[in-house]
């Protein structure tokens, strides 16, 4: 094991929505035993509202408040010696704050997936408030792109087996 998963023991998945940062991170923390957390349900929980609702009534500036302080609370959580796999919100990673965060305690594995396939599996899911039109949807995930590209490590997500790219992360060189 690395010792920046040693001392802060998180892996944080990071990647554009729809990219199976739950499903495969359910999957990765029953493997290794840890927790999941998914930082989306955690501020769902705390406001009482949808991600949804959230954007809708107090605006996207206030949900990425939310966002770094719930991120920050998770990140204590580690550092105390709770290992974890997070699955960060698609711009959690894209704001320089909580990318700074991230990077300093824990390994940060981006799920890249290609915007196409990224459309497919949430184009029928409404309770995104970023993926409501196809065309804002491809312009965010080319904004956003680079911003995944700084993660520790980056695996193939485009596939319709979560399983595999379970198998791709537990193959890093992180354990």
């Amino acid at each position: 094991m690395i010792v920046k998963l040693a001392r802060t023991p998180a892996i944080y998945l990071v990647g554009f929505m729809g990219s199976g940062k739950t499903t495969v991170g359910r999957l990765l923390a029953d493997r290794l035993g840890w927790s999941f957390v998914d930082l989306d349900v955690d501020i769902e929980a705390e406001q009482g509202l949808s991600i949804a609702e959230i954007f809708d009534r107090f605006g996207e500036e206030r949900f990425r408040k939310l966002e770094a302080e719930a991120l920050r609370r998770r990140v204590r959580m580690a550092q105390a010696g709770r290992p974890m796999v997070v699955a960060l919100g698609g711009g959690a990673f894209a704001q320089q704050g909580n990318f700074e965060l991230v990077t300093h305690n824990g390994v940060t594995v981006w799920l890249d997936c290609p915007p196409a396939v990224a459309w497919q599996r949430v184009e029928s899911n409404s309770h995104r408030p970023l993926a409501r039109d196809p065309q804002q949807f491809t312009a965010l995930y080319d904004l956003r792109r680079a911003c995944y590209g700084r993660a520790d490590f980056r695996v193939e997500a485009a596939g319709d087996e979560p399983e595999s790219v379970v198998e791709a992360l537990l193959a890093l060189p992180i354990f």
